[in-house]
């Protein structure tokens, strides 16, 4: 592979020149396709910022796929949306070879394409290369540990991407020490999503270690998965140690009581957490009663999501009595299981009990 043309690339500084023609004659011949001179720079003059539609129709041609009118049709603007439209891997090729030339591109949108492992492995080595795209938006693509290995392998040299959408992809346990080694290496990706896929409790250790290592990441949204207790307990710990999160998206788990008990341990150190949501984990008054214990503590969090966890009204209140205990809480936004409230008076009860009203 050429060597990686990664300047600055920052707002205000000099645009970077584009990848060599050298870059894509190598990936083509690599993927089988011979020099890469096929299809020419789009008739542009040699090193023009973004090469023409005709680098992406040759590689369409040498790959056997159909051109997507979306690519072919943009006016080079920022933001390139493919989605839900069937590409596969050898789609997936085809777009690489126009991407890793292509210098405009900073938001890429491939969520529903069954690229597959396969897929995964070519947009992984492109992103190597390509140093303006900062979001990308991969979800369910099927990518499996295969694709999580590739996207690992990427995140170690990559330093542009921010923002990494991965949700629903079947990323499972032993996906999770490839993502885990990511997390720990890299420090520029700020927003991560790996929400609906089947990461369990050993998954939960692995990213629990990572977490509390990674020094970049800003939002984390790890909601409709599989972590219980176990695994729950180990995110929590990692959460302890972090010193740069402030989001945090675990709904739709298992993390019970003990789970429960370990973010309120945690949040009793963590300073920067702004937004929790923990909503329908299987939290009943006793997991409530003791999560409750960290808001006491807590100084920075400022948006709480707790709906749809058996909490009863017991458990509501001792939540709110804890807020109403910590004179220094930043809870602006609390949202509880009103539906476990039994009663009207249960009810008038819990509303009645305004986040400024705090003891001097």
């Amino acid at each position: 592979m050429a060597a990686r043309l990664c300047g600055g690339g920052r707002p205000g500084r000099a645009r970077r020149p584009p990848p060599r023609p050298a870059a894509v004659a190598e990936a083509m011949a690599a993927a089988g396709g011979g020099s890469g001179a096929e299809g020419g720079s789009g008739g542009g003059k040699e090193g023009e910022e973004r090469p023409g539609a005709s680098w992406y129709l040759a590689a369409c041609r040498r790959y056997g796929v159909t051109p997507v009118s979306r690519v072919l049709g943009r006016a080079g603007g920022p933001r390139l949306a493919v989605g839900h439209r069937g590409l596969g891997p050898q789609g997936a090729k085809a777009l690489a070879l126009f991407l890793m030339v292509n210098t405009s591109v900073n938001n890429l949108n491939l969520s529903d394409n069954w690229l597959q492992g396969e897929g995964a492995a070519v947009i992984a080595e492109m992103l190597k290369e390509n140093c303006y795209i900062s979001a990308v938006d991969l979800s369910n693509n099927k990518l499996g540990a295969e694709g999580a290995k590739a996207f690992s392998g990427m995140l170690l040299q990559n330093t542009t991407i921010v923002s990494l959408q991965l949700s629903g992809n079947e990323f499972d346990d032993h996906a999770a020490k490839y993502l885990a080694d990511a997390l720990i290496a890299n420090s520029k990706v700020e927003i991560l999503d790996l929400s609906y896929n089947m990461l369990g409790d050993k998954a939960g250790e692995v990213l629990g270690m990572a977490i509390a290592e990674n020094i970049g990441l800003k939002e984390l949204k790890i909601s409709w998965n599989h972590f219980c207790s176990q695994g729950a307990a180990a995110l929590a710990k990692g959460l302890g140690a972090n010193i740069y999160l402030k989001v945090l998206d675990v709904s739709y788990n298992g993390f019970d009581n003990s789970g429960a008990a370990a973010l309120g341990e945690a949040l009793k150190t963590n300073s920067v957490l702004e937004e929790l949501n923990i909503s329908n984990n299987r939290i009943s008054v006793e997991g409530a009663l003791r999560f409750a214990l960290g808001l006491k503590e807590n100084k920075t969090l400022k948006n709480l999501n707790m709906t749809r966890n058996p909490m009863q009204s017991e458990g509501c209140f001792g939540i709110l009595k804890a807020l109403q205990a910590n004179s220094d809480t930043s809870v602006e936004i609390l949202d509880l299981p009103i539906s476990a409230m039994t009663g009207t008076q249960s009810l008038e009860k819990c509303r009645s009990i305004p986040m400024d009203e705090r003891p001097v």
